[in-house]
């Protein structure tokens, strides 16, 4: 595999915060556009568009690859943007434990009340990835 299509640590952890949900729903609300736009060109043509799937090695409730490198401290058990391009327009993210196992949780408010950052929350998703 050639070594500039590995993702770097640098960027590869990287916080997920209120900036990150929104350019989620950004990238949300530019594909519904995109799919209005080609279903109106294609109307007569059956033309099928390549559906992009998620990574098997990046899988919920796996270890994440040694690929990936180090988990920093500071962000195990803390919520993270998915570096899994399958996931770049759903609004999930995901949380690694210590043993590197990937948890994916969505960012939608659970219960109607309990957004993905509130220390709520917070706290029940570090009591369920706790090894």
């Amino acid at each position: 595999m050639d070594p500039l299509f590995w993702p770097s640590e640098t960027n590869s952890f990287r916080r997920f915060t209120p900036e990150s949900l929104a350019a989620i729903e950004e990238r949300i609300a530019n594909k519904k556009n995109e799919q209005v736009k080609v279903q109106e060109k294609n109307k007569n043509q059956g033309a099928e568009e390549d559906k992009l799937t998620p990574q098997l090695d990046l899988k919920s409730c796996k270890t994440l690859p040694s690929l990936y490198g180090d988990i920093p401290a500071d962000l195990v058990g803390e919520p993270l943007e998915d570096f899994d391009p399958y996931y770049s327009d759903h609004k999930t993210f995901m949380v690694i434990n210590k043993k590197r196992t990937i948890f994916r949780f969505t960012a939608t408010p659970a219960l109607f009340i309990f957004g993905p950052f509130n220390p709520v929350r917070k706290t029940a998703i570090k009591i369920m990835i706790h090894s």
